[in-house]
């Protein structure tokens, strides 16, 4: 059994990205990752802008200005200003080439043609310079960005339409148990409704993941060997849920074993989730998750999602972390590192009733999990803890 420090290290150590890329348009490329360096074909902004709703000014030694005209947004006309004349003008709009200041209208008197300031003016105020944002040729996003809405909206500016980005993961669910019915299936005696599928199915599509399958398989060695057979030769990614553990009827191990999956590990000392496997079949990775489903979704957050970050060229996701003012106290039992469903909201956090591996209702509620490490024995009120905020 291993730490939760060498677990993390052994899954980044052990991922790397896919070496495939595809050719977007930019519209359809939110949340993949850059295959390459971003190199602007423009300047921008590609003229001088300004910044304001106001004038246009050459500066002189006096607080009266001429106005001479008006520059809108879109015109392309470049008046030339004299010292001590002006130019209306416009947030966006070009700035003439003579002008080196732009003062905004409500620090100005105007009668008719005349301008008067009651402020003092700086050389370039409320100018937008050429390619204050980037110049041409700069790079103007890495490689390894993962694209928000922002930067899909940067890169249409730039006049960008089409961009390489890593190939994202494929992704099987395998969820395993006689035990689990199907919503909308009334269930008979000794029967649960299965959740785990459709949590991590909906965790991934929040990370911009949606080429996810779901398979199930009996409690049944054999079919657990051929359907993770399939699975494994049609995906990057195959999560298992259930049957890892060591009872009679967990043939998840087993069948790992028999098709020859390398073990990276096997057991993390850590509550909940200590039962969980991570291997590889080439460069396919193969996480075995616990079953119950607070333990599968905790591990989730902790390992697989970096895993998978990686593998879609993402090589410095991490949850953020950070300190926070415990609000209550908690007494760990026993040795292991401890991941305890929380509620953060500025800078405090509050340690939350029901940290079952089985008891969603608590995740339920929570935005954060505060780490307790093996040599942490107890939280009391007050105390610094560690905080990892959830997506």
């Amino acid at each position: 059994m291993i730490s939760v420090e060498e677990a993390i290290q052994l899954v980044s150590n052990n991922v790397d990205p896919l070496t495939s890329y595809i050719e977007l348009d930019v519209k359809e490329a939110l949340y993949y990752v850059l295959f390459e360096d971003v190199i602007s074909p423009i300047n921008m902004p590609p003229f001088r802008q300004s910044a304001m709703d106001g004038y246009a000014l050459n500066i002189h030694d006096k607080n009266h200005y001429s106005i001479s005209g008006e520059v809108k947004a879109g015109d392309n006309h470049r008046p030339t200003l004299k010292p001590g004349e002006a130019v209306r003008i416009f947030t966006g709009a070009p700035v003439p080439d003579s002008a080196n200041a732009v003062i905004m209208q409500e620090k100005t008197v105007v009668d008719s043609k005349d301008l008067y300031i009651d402020s003092t003016i700086n050389l370039n105020e409320n100018i937008r310079s050429l390619g204050e944002q980037v110049m041409q040729g700069q790079v103007a996003l890495k490689k390894g960005i993962k694209l928000n809405v922002a930067a899909l909206a940067f890169l249409t500016t730039l006049g960008i339409s089409q961009i390489k980005v890593f190939k994202k993961p494929s992704i099987a669910i395998l969820v395993t148990g006689n035990e689990l019915s199907e919503v909308g299936v009334a269930l008979k005696y000794g029967q649960i409704y299965e959740s785990n599928a459709m949590m991590m199915g909906v965790a991934l599509e929040q990370q911009g993941y949606t080429k996810v399958t779901v398979h199930k398989v009996n409690d049944h060695y054999d079919n657990t060997v051929n359907t993770l057979k399939e699975v494994i030769h049609k995906n990057d990614v195959i999560l298992v849920s259930g049957g890892i553990s060591v009872g009679d009827y967990d043939y998840v191990g087993k069948a790992l074993n028999k098709l020859g999956v390398k073990q990276l590990f096997y057991k993390v000392k850590q509550k909940p989730g200590k039962p969980l496997f991570f291997g590889k079949d080439g460069k396919k990775i193969i996480f075995a998750l616990p079953g119950n489903p607070a333990a599968a979704l905790s591990c989730f957050y902790i390992y697989v999602l970096s895993a998978i970050e990686n593998l879609a060229g993402n090589m410095n996701f991490q949850l953020h972390r950070t300190k926070a003012t415990s609000i209550n106290e908690f007494i760990k039992r026993g040795d292991r590192a401890q991941f305890l469903k929380a509620i953060y909201q500025n800078g405090e956090v509050e340690i939350l009733n029901g940290q079952s591996s089985s008891m969603l209702h608590t995740f339920a509620l929570s935005n954060a999990l505060v780490y307790l490490d093996n040599s942490s024995k107890s939280i009391q009120k007050n105390d610094k803890v560690e905080v990892i905020l959830l997506p």
